[in-house]
């Protein structure tokens, strides 16, 4: 009789996030229990390989608890966007989780998710990284695209990532869009795409061709200072690109080694399509004004080692 294979759980909100960490788990041995979150994760989770599933609300922390205990699982990954203005939604929270709101003087990301994470390992089901089985997609220092940034385009994200650093400290977003190092739009609740969105709507109505000033848009997306990444972790999709290119953003600039590139190469290739440059550095907003961008690092963000 062969031996039980270990349990993972893996707690999903929405995007591909939480398929790509059920597929790495997986192709490392670990059966899969998955804790759907009723309002974010997508309805083909049901069909991805989990040794099981379960599907509960926002609000049920205790059902959550209950699961993975019942299940044999003690760590568990905490995977893919839940949206943190659900927090006002009409999702009635159980009894425990919502002591826990009521408890926090703010509730902003970290400390909600920390406090969750506190509850959980009191139950003892650690929390570990989001990351630790993604290591291959983590952005990489360098120019990752074909093109690399010109002037202009440093300038914003010397600007947006001096920005952005002062805005994480408060837990405020992530991302700040840049346009001839103007803060154009900050990230708050509403998400990276839904952000640069907003920017790209700002610059089309203004009516009248640009006259001294470019209306190019750079995207700075940063990790918050000692980032958590158990939870929260920065992450970007061949989606943002998409968005990028048609809110007329020329540039992304990634923190190297804290931000996911959920769609490995594809990202890269989509970005060359669309003429827009990708880089990474782990000191964005406190680089030297004469910092030179190196070229593309000789490996790519590469997700061989994944199971798709």
């Amino acid at each position: 009789m062969s031996a039980a294979r270990e349990r993972i759980g893996l707690i999903a909100g929405n995007g591909r996030f939480p398929f790509l960490v059920l597929d790495a788990a997986r192709a490392q041995g670990l059966d899969v229990v998955v804790a759907a979150i009723k309002e974010e994760a997508f309805p083909d989770i049901e069909s991805h390989g989990a040794a099981a599933i379960h599907w509960l609300s926002l609000g049920e922390l205790s059902k959550l608890i209950e699961t993975f205990k019942s299940e044999g699982v003690h760590r568990a990954i905490m995977a893919g966007q839940v949206k943190h203005k659900q927090i006002f939604s009409s999702i009635r929270p159980d009894w425990r989780l919502a002591k826990l709101l009521l408890s926090l003087s703010t509730r902003n990301t970290d400390a909600l998710l920390g406090a969750i994470a506190k509850v959980l390992s009191d139950e003892g089901i650690v929390l570990e990284n989001s990351t630790s089985f993604l290591e291959p997609l983590l952005a990489k220092t360098g120019t990752l695209t074909k093109r690399t940034p010109n002037e202009q385009e440093k300038a914003n994200i010397q600007y947006g990532g001096m920005v952005a650093r002062h805005l994480a400290k408060y837990d405020i977003g992530q991302t700040v869009i840049v346009a001839e190092a103007a803060c154009v739009a900050v990230e708050a609740m509403e998400g990276t795409d839904a952000t640069i969105e907003r920017a790209g709507q700002i610059m089309a109505s203004l009516h009248q061709d640009p006259s001294t000033l470019s209306r190019d848009l750079t995207v700075v997306k940063i990790a918050k200072p000692n980032q958590d990444m158990r939870f929260d972790v920065p992450v970007v999709g061949v989606k943002t690109i998409e968005v990028m290119h048609k809110a007329g953003a020329t540039c992304l600039a990634l923190d190297a080694g804290k931000c996911l590139l959920l769609d490995g190469n594809a990202i890269i290739s989509a970005a060359d399509g669309f003429q827009i440059t990708i880089v990474a550095d782990p000191v964005l907003g406190t680089l030297d004004a004469n910092f030179h961008f190196p070229n593309r690092p000789s490996s790519r963000p590469n997700s061989a080692r994944l199971r798709r």
